[in-house]
């Protein structure tokens, strides 16, 4: 009898407990199963069948999507234009973005001012960005025309030329979120406490001993953060591509991403767009993996 006694409200508080954890985590659980895992696994699905979006069949077809899709030159050359686009666009914003984070850190004069106008593009549409910068980049009437010419040069062709196109979609793009960067690392250098400053400099230390010792270390979290966010974005990367070159001049600045939707919503080829999406998971995931296991052992969080 006294252990029934003892049990049943504890048992009973537990099950309460159950039922509202499910309450709490259920929904969540329910639309991360509806928008994120069954897409993942139905698209795991459709690589291995041919469809076309119409075809009431979907026939199985094994690895011969892989098959085609791997041996496809057009595939390995928009690989190695993904390859190249992240870790310019990636570098770019981190190195950029720590160098004007610095900067705008100082007590200078219109400093919130300066604040405001970095961040302001991050808010914008990809799509007006591009279609703004098309018009920079014009060669004959665009802004870099004018800046170019007061120093006695042409503009190259920009969006025409295949040399030029690809270092025109990283400008823009780095332009669009580097103030995203700007503000990570503003937040980071506000909360490096100052006596750590103030004893680098009684032992002597310059303004590079002190950058090198306490400022990186400090922001050791927010360049980690900013590695990770800034990768998946950039993989996923669209509009702006779409709307400045639509992945050309001749495949010169298309992306896996772009290649995706033009095999899935262009071509209408599911098993073959399918294939990509994978092997898009797979890199984002493989390389999500290396730098919580590798790069984040470098992180100090002291």
């Amino acid at each position: 009898m006294t252990s029934r006694a003892i049990s049943f409200p504890w048992t009973k508080r537990k099950h309460r407990e159950w039922l509202l954890f499910g309450l709490l985590v259920g929904p969540n659980l329910a639309l991360f199963s509806i928008f994120t895992y069954w897409p993942l696994i139905y698209n795991f699905y459709l690589s291995f069948v041919r469809w076309n979006f119409l075809r009431p069949t979907k026939p199985w077809v094994w690895f011969n999507n892989y098959i085609d899709t791997f041996t496809d030159a057009k595939f390995w050359e928009i690989m190695g234009n993904t390859l190249v686009f992240t870790v310019a666009t990636v570098g770019g914003t981190l190195l950029l973005g720590l160098l004007l984070a610095l900067l705008i850190n100082q007590p200078l004069r219109f400093r919130d001012g300066a604040r405001a106008i970095v961040f302001s593009p991050v808010v914008m549409s990809g799509a007006v960005v591009a279609v703004v910068w098309s018009y920079i980049f014009d060669p004959r009437y665009g802004l870099l025309d004018q800046i170019l010419g007061w120093v006695g040069l042409n503009s190259p062709d920009w969006l025409v030329d295949p040399f030029w196109a690809m270092p025109a979609v990283i400008i823009v793009y780095i332009w669009k979120n580097i103030g995203y960067a700007v503000v990570i690392y503003l937040a980071g250098l506000q909360g490096i406490p100052r006596d750590l400053y103030e004893a680098a400099r009684v032992d002597g230390a310059g303004a590079w001993a002190q950058f090198w010792n306490v400022t990186l270390p400090g922001l050791s979290p927010v360049a980690f953060f900013l590695s990770v966010t800034s990768i998946l974005t950039s993989f996923q990367s669209f509009d702006i591509i779409k709307v400045l070159t639509n992945g050309g001049p001749v495949n010169a600045t298309s992306t896996l991403i772009l290649f995706l939707y033009e095999l899935g919503f262009v071509s209408y080829d599911a098993g073959e767009a399918g294939v990509v999406a994978m092997v898009l998971f797979t890199i984002m995931f493989i390389l999500t993996l290396i730098q919580l296991r590798y790069l984040e052992r470098q992180v100090s969080y002291g």
